[in-house]
């Protein structure tokens, strides 16, 4: 009679392990991505699963804020995310991310050595990049003369009343501020960060509304004069619009690097491995940096870019044009909540 329980125990176990087994190579076979919206060409990752047979699962954010706190929170187990340079760095401090084995990514090569080593990850050990570029000033010359706006100084004058439109971003906002001061964009002064924010103050008049997506369709409609924006954002619009015009101020500005990382709860590191070195492949990558309209890290691909892209000195600037451009750094959260304190007054009170 035991005997007989035993093995009726033992045959249950053998389904229930076989299930799990099952279940759990299922699972290996999907690969979840975390990403901006609409921060990569769905063709590629069709191709990725035909290629691999890995099944994507894609989903969004909005912030970098938002990504980080779900990726802390851990409820979903993400293979592979896409951070913002400084929010790099917080997330190494917070020991949210797996070390990367760049013997593992073939394709790591293509990666151009200007975009790389940069103070948010020095040896690159927890990131490899995706998307670069810088923020600047997109204007239309319907309302605005060829060469009127050079500078950031510029969008205080009293001939863009109401009519200049700025992205929801309190480092960016802050930063441009700081850049027309002369201030660092990572500055942890207080007293400069109140004069930035009394500064942002006069400019408010000016100012028409301070958006996020949005911003970019209202540009392309003639709906204001000047935008404050990224420049991958502003390739789409002047793509849509002959009428537009991007500028970087020569005093300064960010410079930005978006990262492909891989978080410490991946369930699918192979995949994740897999994915990062299909997307450094010279040709996906020059496909997915003509679909997004940013500028792509990956020195071989950018030779298969055509020459009006890869020659466009508003979205792939000299060397000298990137030396006075900064990289944010991670300021800690006192000081970054005091940015964005400021910033939430100017949105409030300021205009």
């Amino acid at each position: 009679f035991l005997a007989g329980i035993l093995l009726i125990i033992l045959v249950l176990w053998g389904v229930s392990y076989q299930i799990e087994s099952r279940t759990q190579s299922k699972e290996s076979d999907k690969l979840v991505i975390y990403n901006w919206g609409d921060y990569i060409d769905p063709e590629l990752l069709e191709h990725f699963t035909e290629e691999t047979g890995i099944q994507v699962q894609y989903e969004t954010f909005d912030s970098n804020e938002a990504m980080y706190t779900k990726i802390k929170q851990g409820g979903t187990a993400y293979d592979i995310c896409v951070p913002s340079d400084y929010m790099i760095s917080k997330m190494r401090k917070a020991n949210l991310l797996d070390k990367i084995d760049t013997k593992k990514i073939p394709n790591y090569k293509n990666i151009g050595s200007e975009f790389l080593h940069h103070s948010f990850d020095p040896k690159n050990t927890y990131s490899v990049p995706y998307f670069w570029g810088t923020l600047g000033i997109v204007y239309n010359d319907k309302f605005v003369k060829p060469g009127q706006i050079k500078h950031w100084n510029d969008l205080w004058s009293k001939d863009y009343r109401h009519n200049i439109l700025l992205v929801d971003s309190a480092r960016d906002i802050m930063g441009l501020s700081l850049a027309s001061m002369g201030k660092s964009l990572n500055t942890t002064n207080s007293l400069d960060l109140k004069l930035a924010k009394t500064k942002l103050d006069g400019l408010g008049p000016n100012v028409k509304a301070i958006i996020s997506d949005e911003l970019k369709m209202y540009m392309i409609q003639n709906e204001a004069a000047v935008g404050v924006t990224w420049s991958g954002e502003a390739c789409t619009m002047l793509n849509d619009n002959k009428h537009l015009h991007y500028v970087v101020p020569p005093e300064g500005s960010n410079l930005w690097f978006d990262n492909f990382v891989i978080p410490r709860t991946v369930k699918n590191k192979k995949g994740a491995y897999a994915f990062i070195n299909f997307m450094l492949d010279p040709k996906n990558a020059a496909q997915n940096a003509e679909y997004i309209g940013y500028a792509t890290p990956n020195v071989k691909a950018q030779e298969l870019l055509p020459k009006e892209i890869k020659n466009d000195k508003q979205f792939y600037p000299s060397k000298q044009a990137m030396n006075n451009l900064q990289v944010y750094q991670d300021l800690g959260p006192k000081k970054i909540q005091e940015y964005n304190d400021l910033f939430l007054e100017f949105k409030m009170y300021g205009r």
